[in-house]
């Protein structure tokens, strides 16, 4: 005979099944919690600008990398999507550029969009217009407007023109974001791995996978507008920046000043030493920036200050590092590129994902 369950034996067995339904339903509220709190912080992004770094918050920057992960993904398997189909990118460089235009017009395509580009010699800034007219006109056919300018401050000067998203993709000497963005997914996605860099679902998470690290930076300090903002994105996590320059080249005093915190540490170097490649986990390398020199000879002086050959990767760590924004002139022997430690061209293709994400989230 089939036993029949007494209202004793049922409230036991309730008793006995309930905590574990209860731990279920928290599990599941938590996961909620979670979405709900990604799902906030990415509606954050939606219709800003970016023309600092510092307009992000740590949230916000674990978003876009996590978004950046989905992006690579996403190519892999399928080449892309149509989210931003019907949506128009306007690129607008008053300097030369190969990778950031191009990974911007990418990362655009990618997404079923269209691209609109406008560079100096076809914009009417020949003709005397300000920069304010110029971007308030472009922003009448497109919906993102991407700006390289040779004068630091004029990307936040054009957002404050505009009623419509502005991305800074290099304003002279100042800052380029975005870079900083694609040097951070990098370094997570060298040194921990795709499965960390994939999944950093909270500013936790980011400042976990980043404890401990060191990050050199060679070169062009001074002018170099890559390493100004990775510096400034650096310096909130507990990091151990080392810069390394000629005297006339060194980082800008006040971006010194605050990389010294709580958290992060800095130092100051005019040599590559042994020492110095031994403790790095990435070699941030930057070209000296002819452009920016007032005369050939002051070029000429600096200009071969550091060169990374095979023999500086033998003194590094076998799982560090090298980067670089590109273009390199001679500061990186091609001999390098060879060795897994270089990862500037993985860097590269690394923009592509971090500009899919940033255009997704604001446009999306």
């Amino acid at each position: 005979m089939a036993e029949v369950a007494t209202p004793n034996m049922r409230e036991a067995v309730g008793a006995h099944f309930t905590p574990v339904k209860r731990m279920a339903a928290g599990a599941k509220d938590e996961a909620t919690n979670a979405k709900l709190a990604r799902s906030s912080i990415a509606e954050s992004l939606r219709g800003t600008s970016l023309t600092a770094i510092g307009n992000l918050s740590n949230a916000q920057i674990a978003e876009i990398m996590q978004t950046a992960g989905q992006m690579r993904d996403m190519v892999t398997t399928s080449g892309g999507d149509e989210l931003l189909k019907g949506k128009i990118l306007t690129t607008v460089f008053y300097e030369p550029s190969t990778r950031t235009n191009c990974s911007f017009q990418a990362a655009m395509l990618r997404q079923g969009g269209s691209v609109i580009t406008v560079n100096e010699s076809s914009s009417s800034a020949a003709k005397g217009e300000t920069l304010g007219d110029t971007v308030r006109c472009l922003e009448c056919y497109s919906d993102v407007i991407v700006l390289r300018h040779p004068r630091s401050g004029a990307a936040a000067e054009a957002a404050a023109a505009m009623k419509k998203p502005l991305l800074n993709a290099g304003d002279g000497v100042g800052e380029h974001p975005s870079q900083a963005l694609l040097d951070l997914f990098t370094i997570i996605d060298e040194l921990c791995g795709a499965a960390v860099s994939a999944k950093l679902e909270s500013e936790g998470a980011l400042a976990s996978a980043l404890r401990g690290k060191t990050v050199t930076m060679v070169g062009d300090l001074k002018n170099g507008r890559t390493v100004h903002s990775l510096t400034k994105l650096l310096q909130r996590f507990d990091v151990n920046l080392r810069f390394v320059s000629p005297a006339v080249l060194r980082m800008p005093a006040e971006i010194v000043a605050n990389a010294q915190g709580e958290k992060c540490t800095r130092t100051e170097h005019d040599m590559l030493t042994p020492e110095v490649l031994a403790e790095s986990d990435i070699l941030y390398v930057t070209r000296v920036q002819k452009e920016r020199f007032d005369t050939e000879e002051a070029y000429n002086a600096v200009k071969d200050s550091f060169i990374i050959t095979p023999e500086t990767l033998g003194r590094m760590k076998a799982s560090a590092r090298v980067l670089h924004p590109l273009p390199r002139i001679n500061e990186i022997d091609h001999a390098c590129d060879a060795d897994p430690r270089a990862a500037y061209f993985r860097q590269m293709t690394n923009g592509m994902y971090v500009r899919m994400a940033l255009l997704r989230l604001i446009l999306g």
